[in-house]
């Protein structure tokens, strides 16, 4: 069976949960993602979306934490990143630095 394909987005997405380690929920992975790019927008729902791709290509993992007051006893869904996902974002990294080596004048200007 073939790799899954991994949208830039999801990409973005999957390393921001590797970066929060274990504090990664919808509503932190969408601000770290806009403070890291430079306020693109980022959207909430799309995170949302992003992050069920990855769970069903098995990427990530959810797990429910502890209901809270401030968000009136709703739970949150807390995700981190799989094996599978560590893998695919290693290989990711070593293609596009593959690619980025055999650029023959590196120079953009």
């Amino acid at each position: 069976m073939g790799r899954s394909y991994l949208g830039e987005f999801e990409e973005l997405v999957l390393l921001t949960v590797a970066v929060l380690e274990g504090t990664a929920y919808g509503v932190t992975i969408a601000a770290e993602l806009k403070q890291r790019m430079n306020n693109r927008l980022i959207s909430l729902s799309g995170v949302h979306i992003a992050l069920h791709r990855l769970e069903e290509k098995g990427f990530v993992v959810s797990e429910l934490g502890g209901a809270t007051s401030e968000r009136g006893g709703r739970r949150k869904r807390f995700f981190r990143i799989t094996a599978l996902g560590k893998r695919t974002l290693a290989e990711m990294r070593q293609v596009r630095n593959e690619l980025w080596d055999a650029i023959p004048n590196p120079s953009f200007s």
